[in-house]
């Protein structure tokens, strides 16, 4: 379904002379350093020429929200009711992804990925921002059966990779994913057991601040899922596993995150939910890896397991667990500043510095 090329090198030397000949000490700039000289590269390989100059243009924020059958059983503080809840948020522009947009001037969508209520006409009508593209009124119960049928996968890809490539026709060269979904982090652990073979143990987290009731609960539910599949002497494809666990908020985001790629565009990746989709779409597509960058470790038990597994070195780490995608709406401005002293701070020459 995608055509993803490799981040080449051809333009690496002349990107580390512009940077290391900037007035300061090498690597004194730190990670900073890392980005600008990413996004010099992706932005390079793109135009097809030596970018001296990085503009990050109209950087924009999709949030996908989905229901997930697993939240039907007490492992969350909220019941489902609350996926539609916020995404009413969101439209109204209350939630905290919407304060950091507004702040961080981030161009912002949220998208019914498959809700258990769809949202009326009404409530739909004044809001440019609400966009559908519903897969099914909420995921199976992953616990007893699959979360979703094969065609589904398909479908979810093919729709995520359409609302991120109008996003990037629109005049976007940067693009950030959100979430929303009772249930979410029960489903982005289970990929990430079904992916890796780490135990349950080590993959599931409180997510939005469960007691041990409830903590024991998701593990058993989870590890019943996993369960399921254990007869078969068949090692799961990649879109078996998002067929099996994932949501459609999920899958949509993979086939987001695969499409930008495919237009040479980075994405700054948010928390442990959108790590999840990117860990399902560098699987699809190992390429994928060359154009995310990693906005913040999530405080969500496993997120660090999954930033390792992807060699990744988050900008932040705040504490934060929220999801909505409010992790990489607060880093954009480090790569902001990272284009910033790119193209614009003094090499030593021009300022006749000698070191």
């Amino acid at each position: 379904m995608f055509n993803i090329a490799s981040l080449n090198s051809q333009y690496n030397s002349e990107i580390n002379d512009i940077i290391q000949h900037k007035t300061k000490p090498p690597g004194a700039l730190g990670l900073l350093e890392n980005c600008a000289a990413q996004l010099a590269s992706i932005y390079s390989q793109k135009q097809q020429k030596l970018v001296t100059k990085i503009s990050i243009i109209k950087p924009s924020m999709l949030v996908f929200a989905g229901d997930h059958g697993i939240a039907q059983h007490p492992i969350s503080i909220a019941p489902s009711a609350v996926t539609r809840q916020m995404v009413l948020n969101f439209m109204a522009g209350g939630a905290a992804v919407n304060c950091f947009c507004r702040t961080n001037e981030i161009a912002f969508k949220v998208i019914d990925a498959g809700i258990i209520e769809p949202l009326s006409i009404d409530e739909t009508r004044h809001c440019d921002a609400f966009i559908e593209q519903r897969l099914g009124a909420g995921t199976a119960d992953f616990s007893t059966q699959a979360a979703m049928t094969e065609s589904q996968v398909e479908q979810g890809l093919k729709l995520g990779s359409q609302i991120a490539q109008q996003t990037i026709d629109e005049g976007c060269n940067l693009l950030m994913l959100g979430e929303m979904g009772i249930g979410n982090t029960s489903a982005a652990a289970a990929i990430l057991v079904a992916l890796t073979g780490q135990s349950v143990d080590e993959c599931v987290g409180q997510g939005t601040g469960i007691d041990r009731q409830q903590l024991a609960l998701k593990k058993s539910l989870i590890q019943t899922g996993i369960d399921r599949l254990h007869c078969s002497s068949t090692p799961l494809s990649t879109q078996q596993i998002i067929a099996e666990f994932a949501g459609f908020e999920i899958v949509q985001m993979v086939g987001a995150i695969c499409a930008a790629a495919q237009a040479g565009i980075p994405v700054l990746v948010d928390g442990f939910i959108v790590t999840s989709a990117v860990l399902l779409a560098c699987k699809l597509h190992p390429q994928v890896r060359d154009y995310l960058i990693f906005a913040h470790q999530s405080n969500e038990k496993a997120h660090l397991l999954m930033l390792s597994i992807l060699s990744a070195e988050p900008l932040l780490h705040l504490g934060l667990r929220l999801g909505e995608g409010t992790g990489a709406a607060l880093a954009l401005p480090l790569l902001k500043s990272a284009a910033s002293f790119y193209n614009d701070m003094a090499s030593f020459d021009s300022a006749g510095v000698t070191v």
